[in-house]
């Protein structure tokens, strides 16, 4: 199938952008009207505060453009708030879709739709008013709303800082890595030479250590049709819970913030070595 005009691929990102919006605004409507209970980490489980957490687009000054910000919160919901939510997690999936054939036909668009999207809804931020500048943070736009699919008994807060990603590379492609960062540099000269020691055959790691996010540990009131009786997901947006009786489970108070240092002790079947081989890309080597 031939690549779609850039104009056309734009204005689907345009369409799927406003649904969005007008998903979330209907869900907000929902939330105005249910009486049911909610709870919101360190802030009231305001209107405003879930308008703030749903709407939460835009990059702020100086952060981090691989960094999301959390918005911790527990609601109890009715079928009507539930419906809500997964119409906009719908909206949410077709959003990532119409990106994700952006960045796959025509990368260079993707600025073009973070300076015009912004401008279709400017009353969503603050700032456009004064300087009539805005950076739309794409994953923060996409990123779905957690939701648990079954009534539940207790919910369990936790910090989590010891997450990290694991990329699989070849001494190869290790190498390729190296030589762009300076091959005259002598501590990257000191690694060719470690990593030309090794069989051009031996799987590397590189691995990148993740921000602390805020982990639920879900305890169900019954058993899943699968039999599971808990799930813990990641909760960076507020959680929805469907409650009949529109009371929320028990939960903890989790500490204001994430704790210092490494909170899990290391595995005894941990797969990589404990420091890494090549320091200026993390690389490590597996057992």
């Amino acid at each position: 199938m031939a690549p779609a005009p850039t104009y056309r691929l734009l204005a689907e990102l345009e369409l799927a952008f406003d649904r969005l919006i007008e998903s979330t605004e209907a869900l907000l409507e929902a939330y105005v009207a249910s009486p049911y209970e909610a709870w919101a980490f360190q802030a009231e489980a305001s209107t405003e505060w879930l308008r703030r957490a749903l709407l939460d687009f835009w990059y702020t000054d100086g952060q981090d453009g691989r960094a999301t910000r959390s918005h911790v919160g527990l609601i109890a919901a009715d079928d009507i708030l539930m419906a809500r939510v997964a119409e906009v997690n719908a909206t949410k999936a077709e959003f990532a879709e119409r990106l994700a054939r952006i960045k796959a036909e025509h990368p260079p668009l993707l600025a073009e739709a973070k300076a015009v999207l912004p401008f279709r809804h400017p009353q969503l931020h603050d700032h456009l008013r004064g300087s009539g500048l805005a950076r739309l943070h794409l994953k923060q736009c996409w990123r779905a709303v957690p939701v648990a699919e079954a009534p539940v008994a207790r919910v369990r807060l936790a910090w989590y800082s010891s997450g990290r990603s694991i990329k699989r590379l070849t001494v190869r492609e290790v190498e390729k890595k190296l030589l762009a960062l300076d091959s005259e540099a002598p501590h990257v000269r000191i690694q060719l030479r470690k990593l030309a020691a090794l069989p051009s055959s031996e799987p590397l790691a590189q691995v990148q250590r993740q921000a602390p996010l805020m982990r639920a540990n879900l305890f169900y009131c019954e058993p899943l049709e699968d039999g599971r009786t808990r799930r813990a997901m990641n909760v960076a947006l507020p959680l929805f819970l469907p409650a009949p009786r529109g009371r929320l489970p028990d939960h903890n108070q989790p500490p204001a913030a994430p704790p210092q240092g490494r909170t899990r002790a290391r595995r005894s079947d941990e797969k990589l070595e404990e420091t890494p081989y090549l320091p200026s890309l993390r690389i490590y080597r597996y057992r």
